[in-house]
């Protein structure tokens, strides 16, 4: 990630953040309409509470871009324990679509090109990781 990307990041969480609540309503709306296959993983699930911890972690993120060494192996940890969860390899690619459609609506005439490719890089980078330490840890429980 570059500077720049990482300043557009950090910009774009100051004017989601206030709304966090209903960014994360508005992202698990979408991702259960994108993929439905995800939706029996949260069925017991307080899903207020979900999305207050969603909005925790992408705070964690926003606040860790210049220090990935230390936000990495949270990452990976996240990757490992969403395999107990149920989650699949293809479940990254929604949650990615999700996640960029839900910033788009809630940063409005905000949201540029540049802005969607800061935030589209970041979640390679970072479901990368997440998707790697989730198949090594199918792996080693096989």
């Amino acid at each position: 990630m570059t500077p720049d990307q990482k300043t557009i990041i950090r910009q774009n969480w100051t004017q989601v953040a206030p709304i966090a609540d209903r960014a994360a309503e508005l992202f698990y709306a979408r991702l259960f309409e994108i993929e439905p296959s995800v939706r029996p993983l949260f069925k017991s699930v307080d899903m207020a509470v979900q999305g207050a911890k969603l909005m925790d972690i992408i705070g964690v993120v926003v606040s860790s871009l210049d220090r990935l060494d230390t936000l990495l192996p949270v990452v990976e940890s996240l990757g490992r324990r969403h395999v107990a969860y149920g989650v699949e390899d293809a479940h990254f690619d929604a949650v990615g679509a999700a996640l960029l459609w839900t910033l788009e609506q809630g940063l409005g005439p905000t949201w540029t090109a540049e802005a969607a490719d800061a935030w589209g890089t970041a979640y390679a980078v970072l479901s990368g990781v997440m998707r790697s330490a989730a198949q090594a840890e199918k792996l080693r429980a096989a």
